[in-house]
């Protein structure tokens, strides 16, 4: 094998592993984009399902109803309060243990330690709302969904009612005409068999 000989099947050499390179790099980008349409179409499945977006509205629906029960407690409940507590807010009822220390100038010294229970009561009288709001709406809909449940119920016992009536119209139907086909078979075989014994009688008439 000659000096060019080698050099042409190097050269063909190093094309194929060109080529074969070129290949690999373009399945590998391929694969890549096919690994990112798979994400973007996952987190689109994922986002556009369902219970993620009833999970979003349920969220936004808690908070807006969080906002109302808070108003509810400090807007108008709150100033009743204290109204019949002498001007004393619920938020101010406490317990002091150590009051503060001033100096001349007026300056805190030691800060008031004291158990501020009357935060914690208006905890207690937003978690009852909330609570008791839950309940009701709660219940208002579960009647809802029994009434609309006893509607569907009493459709569809109307509709299987309507069914059977119809199944056992057809099943009459079909025995009166199977009735009729029968009665028309005796009466046809009955004429047949009349006709056979005249045609007998005949016969024999002949022969005599």
């Amino acid at each position: 094998m000659g000096k060019l000989d080698k050099d042409e099947i190097n050269k063909k050499v190093d094309a194929a592993q060109k080529n074969e390179r070129k290949e690999i790099r373009k399945e590998q980008k391929a694969a890549m984009k096919k690994s990112k349409e798979s994400f973007w179409s996952d987190f689109k499945k994922f986002v556009t399902k369902g219970n993620v977006l009833d999970l979003a509205v349920a969220m936004v629906v808690a908070t807006s109803f969080n906002a109302i029960v808070s108003g509810l407690v400090k807007n108008i409940i709150t100033p009743f309060v204290t109204y019949f507590t002498s001007g004393v807010s619920i938020t101010d009822w406490k317990y002091v243990l150590k009051p503060e220390v001033l100096d001349e100038a007026g300056k805190v010294l030691k800060a008031e330690i004291s158990v501020n229970y009357g935060l914690w009561l208006q905890s207690i009288l937003d978690f009852l709302i909330i609570a008791f709001s839950v309940f009701v709406f709660v219940r208002v809909f579960n009647n809802m969904r029994k009434v609309m449940n006893w509607k569907e119920e009493r459709r569809l016992a109307a509709e299987a009612e309507k069914k059977k009536a119809d199944e056992k119209a057809a099943a009459d139907a079909l025995k009166a005409k199977q009735a009729e086909i029968e009665a028309r078979e005796a009466e046809f075989y009955a004429n047949v068999k009349e006709q056979s014994e005249l045609l007998k009688d005949i016969r024999e008439l002949l022969k005599k």
